[in-house]
């Protein structure tokens, strides 16, 4: 597969952030930078998986980009979107997507998400115009009339994710997508979020997760959040990006069937090496 790419830039940037509650310090000097992916020829979007024990502080970092309060915490540094306007993230700006997938179920799809964009300020025309977009990009212009209780769950998934980007318009963040499901669902999550990645070559979905080889699967970079010890072996508190992999210059990302390549388990093999040290 030709991977020649190049990046133009920044998406989503995350400047020294701090994050802690009284002395407990969770997150300590946060620095990562989210670039605009370019391939000769056609669109393609960026996938960030965030990968961590748990109690890390991924639920903590990943509610700071959403732009969600964090009660009780302390906050220094920054998130932002963009690379000339450099716009702090905020609730609403970026899309977020819970394990639950909520809809209002008293609303058919279309309406679910044009009741979105209304909120992100699109007018009632530009917003069914979006809408109906989203919709036949991900293969559902023939649900636009159904309620959610007619959609399988794979199918609400979908709609919940073209909702979020109705007010993102391309930034998703989406909180462990992959927990709790079998094998098969896990590969049908993976593909529809690179085939959100095509829609548009300025779609970014960060995914937090703690599933290695899903994370693996679906990305094309992957940070890990991981602390630092002492002398005697004990954890420093405050975790940062402690390491950071460009899967597609490893022959990671962009591949068919990536699952079956050797280096795919060695990869996930030392992944969950890694995960002792963190």
């Amino acid at each position: 597969m030709n991977r020649e790419y190049g990046f133009d830039g920044t998406i989503l940037r995350f400047d020294d952030v701090n994050i802690a509650f009284g002395e407990n310090v969770i997150l300590l000097g946060v620095n990562y930078e989210i670039k605009n992916i370019v391939r000769p020829g056609m669109e393609q979007g960026q996938v960030v998986a965030l990968l961590g024990p748990s109690g890390i502080g991924k639920t903590q970092l990943f509610r700071l980009a959403a732009g969600l309060e964090i009660p009780d915490a302390t906050i220094t540094g920054s998130v932002v979107i963009g690379d000339e306007q450099k716009v702090p993230v905020r609730a609403g700006i970026v899309g977020v997507v819970a394990q639950s997938y909520p809809l209002f179920m008293h609303r058919k799809v279309l309406d679910n998400l044009v009741v979105a964009g209304r909120r992100a300020g699109l007018s009632v025309k530009a917003a069914k115009e979006k809408a109906m977009a989203l919709l036949e990009g991900f293969g559902l212009r023939d649900r636009y009339d159904h309620w959610p209780a007619q959609l399988s769950g794979g199918q609400c998934q979908r709609v919940a994710i073209a909702q979020q980007l109705m007010c993102s318009e391309h930034v998703v963040l989406m909180d462990e997508p992959f927990s709790g499901l079998d094998p098969l669902m896990v590969d049908k999550v993976v593909a529809l979020i690179q085939e959100i990645s095509l829609l548009n070559e300025f779609n970014t979905t960060v995914v937090v997760t703690h599933e290695i080889s899903a994370a693996v699967a679906v990305a094309d970079h992957i940070i890990v959040l991981g602390r630092d010890r002492d002398g005697e072996g004990n954890f420093i508190p405050g975790a940062y990006i402690k390491h950071e992999f460009n899967l597609i210059d490893m022959g990671l990302a962009w591949e068919p069937d990536i699952r079956r390549l050797p280096k795919f388990a060695t990869f996930c093999t030392e992944l969950r090496d890694l995960f002792k040290e963190l």
